[in-house]
Parts: structure tokens; sequence; C-alpha cells
């Protein structure tokens, strides 16, 4: 019976669920900024450097702060494991196309309507719903996630450690990250950034991301739609000496 109902669950093509996974993250981020109700702990160190460096490098978009913060946690990953991976170079490529699409969504969501506190708690529950499906979708692909995904992936198989713990860890970690910029860029007693909301996101999300899991495994089959897999095989791992 059980090997019936397998069968009859759903294909989910692991390619697609990168290029789902990485548009919702980016919708769902941006929503939380129009939301005003503090961005999700992942994005936060990001978010408050892009405000602070923006104050005189206006260019300095959320999406730039985004790779280049993922950028050095890559290298920091690097220094952790001591190796270098051909997927980290990847991690950082998808790294930039989220940066690129998180700009674009921002556009576009930067000129909905705020009529109530209603509607931003709208837009906020939206935006973290969207996000925290995104990041599912991107654990079921072969494709190098984002560097804070690839982190805790990453961290989670080296001391094999339960993914869901790795990744609460993580999370809390980066909020108290995040209140610390604030401080230091804004002032003691100056949330820029860290509001209620990002407490909140910090204390459900990783248990939503296991949730939403658990629902996509439950009705898909994730395979793969190419014979891509080869390329970002481990077996191609340059290891670097301690």
């Amino acid at each position: 019976m059980k090997g019936f109902y397998a069968m009859k669950k759903k294909v989910f093509y692991s390619e697609l669920a990168y290029l789902i996974g990485i548009f919702a993250l980016a919708l769902g981020t941006s929503f939380m900024v129009k939301a005003d109700f503090g961005v999700s702990m992942i994005v936060a160190p990001a978010y408050l450097l892009h405000l602070k460096i923006s104050e005189f490098l206006p260019f300095f978009s959320f999406g730039m702060a985004e790779y280049v913060l993922q950028g050095f946690l890559i290298l920091l990953l690097m220094l952790v494991l001591r190796r270098f991976r051909l997927s980290y170079l990847f991690s950082f490529i998808t790294a930039v196309f989220y940066g690129i699409m998180l700009d674009f969504f921002t556009i576009f969501v930067d000129k909905l309507p705020y009529e109530s506190l209603f509607v931003g708690i709208g837009y906020y529950a939206f935006g973290l719903l969207i996000a925290v499906f995104g990041v599912a979708c991107v654990f079921h692909t072969y494709i190098p996630p984002e560097a804070y995904e690839l982190f805790v992936k990453e961290i989670s198989t080296q001391f094999k450690l339960p993914l869901t713990k790795v990744k609460i860890v993580y999370d809390y970690s980066s909020c108290i990250v995040g209140i610390l910029l604030s401080f230091c860029f804004f002032g003691f007693g100056h949330f820029e950034g860290i509001k209620a909301g990002t407490i909140i996101c910090a204390l459900i999300n990783a248990f939503l991301i296991a949730g939403i899991s658990r629902i996509l495994e439950k009705h898909f089959v994730f395979r793969d739609a190419f014979d891509w897999r080869k390329y970002f095989d481990d077996k191609k791992e340059q290891n670097v000496s301690a």
C-alpha cells in the first residue's frame, strides 16, 4: 500500500525547484521589507549593510549587499571546513541571481499600497510563508543554493548534525548579528530592520521550513530533468590543507 501511494506522487523536477525557490525567496523578502515589521533574521545583516552603505553609496542596493555578504560567508565556510568545492562557486552565482531578483521584485512591491496595519500584517505573513516555501524548495535541489542554505547544509553534513537544529542555531545567530549591527550603525536602542517580525521569524522559521518540506515530500517525488548533477558532484572538490 505504501509503495502504491508513492507511485501516485507527482514529479517535481529539482531544477524547477531551484528556480521556484530563488524566485519565492526574493519575492517573499521584498514583501517583508514592504511590511516594515522587520526582515527575516537571515537577511537582516545584509539589509542593515545596505541601509548604512547606501547612505554614501546610493547605488548599493539590498540585492548587492546580499551577494557581497554571502561571498564572505562562503569564504568563512571554506575556512571552517578547510576545503574548496566547485559547488561553492556556483553558490555565489546563485547569490548574485537571487540579489538581482530581489532588487527586481522590490521595485514592484514597493509600489503596492500600504493603507493600514492589517495590510502590513498581510504583507508580512505572505512574505514569510513564500520565503520559507522557497527555502524548502532549494533544499530539494542539487544545484548549489544561496550561501545561507549552503552553510547550513554543509555544516549539518560535515558534523553529522540534524539539519533542522543547525538551521535553528544559524537563524538565532543571524538575529543576534543583526541586532548588533543595528546598534553599531544606528545607535544603541535603535532597531533598524530588526523588529518584532524578525524575532517571530527567528522562532518559527526552521519549523515552518521543516513542515513545508514534509508536505512537499508527501505529495512529490523530486527528480532531475537534466543530467547536470555530475557537474556539482563532490568528487570534483579540491581540498584545502590546514
